[in-house]
């Protein structure tokens, strides 16, 4: 069986970058494992219960097809990633010894968030003999490269919608929408003849 790791800086990122292809693959047969590194839990407003996101990223990852055994949540601080370079990249370098991924998907490597960059770069050192492709966040992508697509169903993208909508402390949030997500989807199956798609940058693959 092939395994896919999802590497997400934040817990979300990697439904919001990856979901259609994750549901994707899990349903063709894939066993996927998702690494959020950070529960945000600084980043909250005062008025919300300290785990939310916690709980809401293992309703989410489920409806992708992802069993909780394979879900892991970190407690990196968000926005401090720079900082904690190394501790990332050994933890990264643990992952691909445990799990021994065929495929790596992680943010883009033109992401300007610095603990999504952070990530991709680490990702690279750690995983540099693995097939990688990065996702992208079109809100923090100052440039980004459509060198991959896969090729989605419209209940691919469905499952990735109804993924998004477990993150209700984040409903207020102008991207975390089911038009937005669609539409993303729709234009990057437009750039190929098809209807849905992800786009992803590849940083390495390996035939």
């Amino acid at each position: 069986m092939p395994r896919l790791l999802i590497l997400a800086p934040h817990v979300d990122d990697g439904e919001f970058g990856c979901g259609g292809s994750i549901a994707k693959l899990v349903e063709e047969g894939w066993e996927a494992h998702y690494v959020a590194f950070s529960s945000c839990q600084t980043s909250l407003p005062d008025h919300l219960p300290p785990d939310i996101l916690v709980c809401e990223v293992k309703e989410a990852t489920e409806v992708l097809g992802i069993k909780p055994q394979h879900l892991q949540v970190l407690d990196f601080e968000v926005r401090r990633f720079p900082e904690l370079r190394q501790e990332i990249l050994e933890y990264m370098v643990r992952l691909k010894a445990d799990i021994k991924p065929d495929l790596v998907f992680m943010p883009s490597k033109d992401d300007t968030h610095q603990d999504h960059q952070q990530v991709a770069q680490e990702g690279f050192r750690a995983f540099k003999t693995t097939r990688m492709l990065g996702y992208e966040m079109p809100w923090n992508n100052l440039e980004f490269s459509t060198t991959a697509f896969t090729l989605l169903e419209e209940r691919h993208v469905e499952k990735k919608v109804e993924a998004m909508r477990c993150y209700r402390s984040q409903a207020d949030r102008f991207y975390a929408t089911g038009e937005f997500i669609r539409s993303l989807a729709r234009t990057r199956g437009v750039q190929i003849a098809q209807p849905y798609a992800e786009a992803f940058q590849v940083f390495r693959w390996l035939l």
